[in-house]
This record gives C-alpha cells, structure tokens and sequence, in this order.
C-alpha cells in the first residue's frame, strides 16, 4: 500500500529541457520485447497443430486460422514497435476517449447486423471480413483511465467517494461485458478493478468496503444464468453430463493426461481431431500439455511468469504515478488472464471462454496484447 509513497520520496528535481529530451535514450526493455515476439510465434506454431486437422475439414484449407493469426502478428509487431516510441505520458490525455470509444464498442456489439454471435454469445462487432472484439479493448481502456485518474486525484483514493469513478467506469464494463455474455473478461475487470485500487494506496477499510460487494456478486451472478449453474454443475462433476456441459473439461482433461511427463510429441496431438472444442482458442493449453508434456507447459509458464516479472519491475521502477499504474495495470491484464486460462484447462475453476494472451487464436487479443507491450517498454525507457 505504501510502495509508491516510498518511492516518491526519491523522485529526482525538475529536469532541464535538454535533461528531458535524454530521459528516453534508454535502451529500455528489450529482454520484454523479444520474448512477447517469441511467445506470439510459438502461438501460431501450437494454433497450426491444433487446428490443421479441423481447419481443413470445415475450411478446406489447413492453415486457415495460422494464416489469419500471421496478420495478426505482423500487425501486432508494428503496434508493439509503434508504441514502443510514443511517450507514455501523453497516454494519460486519452483517457477519457479512450473508455468514451470502448464504452461504445461494447454498445455496438447489441446492434443488430453489426454484433455478430456465435455459440449462444454475442461478443464481436464485424464489419465484412473485419470483425473485433469489444471487450479486449475495454480491459486496457479502463486500465488507462483508472492509471491517469489516479495520478491526477492520487489524495482522493482514500475514500469511497474518491474511487467512485474508477468503480462507476468498471461496473458499466462489467455490466456491458456479462449481457454479452462473458462472464471471464467480467471477472478479469473486476480483478484488474480491485487490483489497481490497492495499488493505488487506498486504506485497507476502504478497500474492504469494496471488497465486500464483489465478493457478493459472483454468487449472484451465477445464480442468475442457469447456463453458469450447469457449469459449475460440470465443473464439480463433469462426468454426470459427459456428453453435455462436462464434456469440454473432461476432454481437455484427457488431453493433460495423456500429454503425461514429456507430452506426445508436436503436432501429435490425438485431441486435436475435433474431440476438444475451441482447441485454436480458449483450450489451447490443453493441446500444449498434450503434445509438450507437464514439463513443457512449466516451461511455458516461466516465459509467462518472466514477462509478468519484467512488467511489475518496469512498474516498480517507474518514477511517476501515473507510470507505475499504468505499467501495474498493463501486466495485471495478461497475467490475470493467463492464470484464469490455467485454472480452467486444469480444471481448477469453472469453465469460461478466455483466450490464452499471445497464444489462442484471436486478432484482436493478439495486436492489444503486443501493444500494451510497446507502452511498457516505452515506460521502461524512462530514466
């Protein structure tokens, strides 16, 4: 809580013009950049072996999804480059355009003939042969409004009524993002919500005053959508209704065991062949733990965890308020994501839709995870 008061008190005198101009000839992060380019490659690699065989079965083409995860690639490497060089101060005068437009995005996704539903949700907006999902620009979005609300109003956090903002702009989110349905990036605001006020420095009363209601909600939440009550149903018992809501689980289940120790070998998943859905996508660890074994999935997770590592120690070193959240925030958004992408796979929670960031197939994900990488090397940068 009083990290970055700690901090302040060696935050160096004004810096003359020319001192200013040198405060980003740091060769800042590079370490980062490299291994989010690294770990976007290996996606497309595991998006191929997961989805050549049904690729070519329902699109007659097997690369179908590793050609469109190509462009996103591209794209998101231009956009990580782009951002490496813009100065993340001048970020903080977007902040309000910035959950003005996600806030209409999500909107749109409800208009009929531009939201575009698949199995049962509606969480894409399309345009032709574009389509975008809303909500994986809201996470960063909000993430930059609370970052740049904070640093402006840094006194207001120790009261409820300071943080209303930050909670009335996160509960619209939440609120957006759930009649979609999605109850996992809901879950993913919400965290990086509480995240980011903690880190804030709020008081601990006040943090548990807010604490409370969220706490309450999820509960509810579920009870609401019979849907989330079959899956947790599943999720406690996933063989009462094997062919039904527990056959996802069960499937990837399958998959993780048999990968055992040291997996079957790349591209030799047996899975693949259409017995586990969205294979490409939201279960695509699943198919890593198959083919890489228990071994090869720690291996994955150290990657995770060293650019989790490198994006709160960009953070933790940042001289300004502003920066240390809004690098704090950045990192929270893929590792929140990660860790509830684990806890599904194994099993650990109830299953939810969620994209393994850098991983699953997805543009959108993709090109707003590469760059929220630019702005933390740009953070990185400051001397």
């Amino acid at each position: 809580m009083k990290l970055f008061e700690n901090r302040k008190r060696a935050v160096r005198p004004l810096k003359s013009k020319s001192e200013k101009s040198a405060e980003y000839t740091k060769a800042g992060d590079i370490p980062l950049l490299i291994c989010v380019f690294l770990m976007a490659c290996f996606g497309c690699i595991m998006i191929y072996s997961a989805s050549s065989y049904a690729a070519e079965v329902q699109y007659g083409d097997k690369l179908y999804f590793v050609k469109k995860q190509l462009i996103g690639v591209a794209l998101g490497t231009a956009a990580m480059i782009g951002m490496c060089f813009v100065p993340y101060k001048k970020l903080m005068k977007f902040k309000y355009p910035a959950i003005i437009i996600a806030a209409i995005l999500l909107v749109l996704v409800f208009v009929p003939v531009i939201g575009i539903t698949n199995y049962g949700a509606t969480r894409w907006i399309g345009f032709g042969a574009f389509t975008l999902q809303p909500s994986e620009i809201a996470k960063y979005a909000y993430a930059l409004f609370v970052a740049a609300y904070f640093a402006k109003n840094h006194e207001k956090v120790k009261t409820v009524k300071g943080v209303l903002p930050v909670l009335g702009v996160g509960l619209l989110f939440c609120v957006l993002i759930i009649i979609e349905p999605n109850m996992s990036i809901t879950m993913c605001v919400g965290l990086l919500m509480l995240g980011l006020i903690f880190l804030s420095g709020t008081k601990l009363k006040t943090f548990l005053i807010i604490l409370i209601p969220f706490a309450v909600a999820i509960p509810v939440l579920i009870i609401l959508e019979p849907y989330r009550l079959k899956r947790l149903s599943a999720f406690i018992d996933p063989w009462a209704s094997p062919k039904g809501e527990g056959y996802q689980l069960i499937q990837s289940l399958y998959a993780l065991g048999n990968g055992g120790l040291f997996g079957t070998g790349l591209f030799k998943s047996t899975q693949k062949y259409r017995f586990l859905p969205f294979a490409e996508s939201d279960f695509i660890m699943a198919i890593m733990g198959e083919e890489l074994g228990f071994l090869g999935l720690i291996v994955f997770f150290l990657f995770c965890g060293f650019i989790i590592y490198r994006g709160f120690k960009i953070a933790r070193r940042c001289k300004d308020r502003f920066g240390f959240l809004l690098a704090s925030g950045f990192t929270m958004v893929y590792g929140i994501q990660v860790v509830i992408n684990a806890l599904v796979v194994s099993g650990a929670i109830p299953p939810t839709g969620l994209p393994l960031p850098l991983i699953s197939s997805g543009n959108t994900s993709l090109i707003i995870t590469m760059a929220s990488m630019g702005v933390l090397f740009n953070v990185s940068r400051q001397d």
